[in-house]
């Protein structure tokens, strides 16, 4: 029988296959993304990090064993210390400030993905809060390799690829795959875990759509 992180993962499948060739990625690896899309991505990122950071401490404090307390606080204090990198090298690389990052505010897409993995990390059940954040994980990880084997000619984008197609990273999401697959769930409360991990696999499509088009909020 299959583990619980495979049958999540090839429930969201046709969606990630969309993520791998959205036109964002593609230039990313052949470097012929705009920067303007790049710098919307790298602030909206910052911004989307702070909060997920907060949903991984909240699904810490709620589990009910003890390694995962301590492998998701672990994990929510490095996302604070790689937003901070970002604003110490790539906000600098593209010309932007801090207060830039908070002058822009965080945009429709990253307002609503943030939103649902709080509401789901601090209202659903455990498990349901794993399978939330479990594609911001896996679905990097994937693109990381993805673009890894391409590289890209310009050395800014080359940087942020590699640090997601590295083997720490690989690891790091391995832990959290490793916890996904010792979840004991009904039939009912996975079905509910497969809707939240679809959903933030759209989130995560949806999000890199948002910086390709530039969307901001309309009124």
């Amino acid at each position: 029988m299959s583990t619980l992180s495979q049958r999540l993962w090839d429930a969201a499948l046709p969606t990630y296959q969309q993520i791998a060739d959205h036109p964002f990625l593609l230039g990313l690896a052949d470097g012929s993304l705009p920067r303007e899309a790049f710098r919307y991505f790298v602030v909206q990122d910052s911004h989307y990090l702070r909060a997920y950071s907060r949903c991984l401490a909240l699904l810490g404090a709620r589990s009910p064993h003890e390694e995962p307390v301590r492998m998701f606080s672990l994990h929510a204090a490095n996302a604070v210390d790689v937003e901070r990198e970002l604003h110490a090298a790539l906000l600098g690389d593209l010309g932007l400030s801090e207060d830039d990052v908070e002058q822009t505010g965080a945009l429709p897409t990253t307002t609503a993905y943030t939103s649902y993995l709080t509401a789901v990390c601090a209202t659903g059940s455990w498990a349901e809060g794993v399978a939330a954040v479990l594609p911001c994980y896996w679905v990097y990880r994937e693109v990381g390799r993805t673009l890894l084997e391409r590289s890209s000619p310009d050395p800014l984008y080359a940087r942020w690829i590699d640090t997601y197609g590295s083997s720490e990273f690989d690891a790091v999401v391995d832990q959290v795959v490793a916890v996904t697959d010792r979840l004991e769930v009904s039939a009912v409360e996975e079905q509910r875990c497969r809707t939240h991990f679809t959903t933030t696999t759209r989130y995560e499509w949806m999000f890199w759509d948002a910086a390709w088009r530039g969307l901001v909020w309309p009124v």
